[in-house]
C-alpha cells in the first residue's frame, strides 16, 4: 500500500543516467512499491547502459536516449516532461548510479505532496554518517557552494546545494523554463536560484550519504568558475526583482529514442 503521505498523488521518478552500467538495473529494482511510474534518461552511454536499459520489460518503467549527451540538466529536463506528459503529481529524481537510498524517498516526498513545499532537496551534510563517508574534497567543497548558493538565492535552509536527490510538485515543474536552466555541472544551483526567483517553497531533508568509491566527475573549473557565475547571474536577477535568469547560453536540443524504437 502506499504511504498515506502521497495522498492519492502519482509519484514519478526520473532517472539519468550515463555509463552507470548495471547499477541502474539496481535504482530501478530498489524502487519504493509507491512509485507510480519510473522515466529513466540514457545520456547517450558510450558503455552497455542502453542494453541493460532496454532488458528492463518492465510496464512501468519508460526508457528514453539521447542522441548525443546534454548533461544531467538536459537529461532531466527529458525526464521531467516525460512525466509531466504522463500525469506525475510529484516528480522525484534519483540519480541512475545507485548514490541514493530509496528509503529516504517517502521522507523527501511528504513536504510536496501535503503542500507545505513545492520542492524538496536531500540534504546529505546533516546526515550524521557523512563527515566518516564522504569523501573530504567533496565535504568541504559542498559546504562552500551551498553556502554561496545561499547567499546568491536568498534559500537561507538549503544545506546542501550539490545534493541531486530531490522532488519537486508538477505545478513548480510547469512554471520553469526547462530548456533554459543550465545543463552540465551547476544545474542544481540554477535550478534553486529558477525556483527562488519565483519565490517557491523550498525545504531540506535529511537523507543517507551513499558512497562506494566512485570517482567524480566534477571538474575544478566547474566549482571555481562554472558555479560562481551561474550564482551571480541569479544574485543580479535577484537585486533586480527579475523573474528568471536568461543569459547563460545554452546548446540546443538533441534527437530523442525511446526503447522499442
Amino acid at each position: 500500500m502506499p504511504p498515506i503521505v502521497l495522498l492519492g498523488q502519482r509519484l514519478a521518478v526520473v532517472i539519468p543516467a550515463f555509463n552507470t552500467g548495471a547499477r541502474v538495473r539496481r535504482v530501478v529494482d530498489t524502487l519504493p512499491s509507491f512509485v507510480d511510474l519510473a522515466v529513466v534518461v540514457d545520456d547517450a552511454s558510450t558503455d552497455d547502459t542502453w542494453e541493460i536499459l532496454t532488458s528492463l520489460g518492465k510496464p512501468a518503467v519508460v526508457v528514453l536516449c539521447h542522441s548525443e549527451n546534454r548533461g544531467v540538466g538536459g537529461a532531466l529536463a527529458t525526464g521531467y516532461r516525460e512525466a509531466i506528459a504522463r500525469g506525475a503529481d510529484l516528480v522525484a529524481v534519483m540519480a541512475g548510479d545507485a548514490q541514493m537510498d530509496p528509503a529516504d524517498l517517502a521522507a523527501l516526498a511528504a513536504p510536496v505532496a501535503e503542500g507545505r513545499a513545492e520542492y524538496a532537496k536531500g540534504n546529505r551534510l546533516r546526515h550524521p554518517d557523512c563527515a566518516r563517508v564522504m569523501p573530504s574534497v567533496r565535504y568541504v567543497g559542498n559546504r562552500v557552494l551551498s553556502s554561496l548558493t545561499r547567499l546568491a538565492t536568498g534559500l537561507r535552509h538549503v544545506g546542501d546545494s550539490q545534493c541531486g536527490y530531490t522532488v519537486i510538485s508538477a505545478r513548480a515543474l510547469r512554471s520553469l523554463e526547462l530548456d533554459g536552466l543550465w545543463r552540465r555541472y551547476g544545474y542544481p544551483n540554477h535550478l534553486l536560484g529558477a525556483l527562488a526567483l519565483q519565490r517557491r517553497q523550498v525545504v531540506d531533508v535529511v537523507v543517507r550519504p551513499v558512497y562506494a568509491g566512485e570517482a567524480s566527475g566534477v571538474r575544478w573549473r566547474d566549482a571555481v568558475v562554472v558555479i560562481p557565475r551561474i550564482l551571480l547571474a541569479v544574485a543580479l536577477a535577484r537585486h533586480a526583482g527579475r523573474a528568471r535568469v536568461s543569459w547563460l547560453g545554452l546548446p540546443g536540443s538533441t534527437a530523442l529514442k525511446r526503447a522499442g524504437e
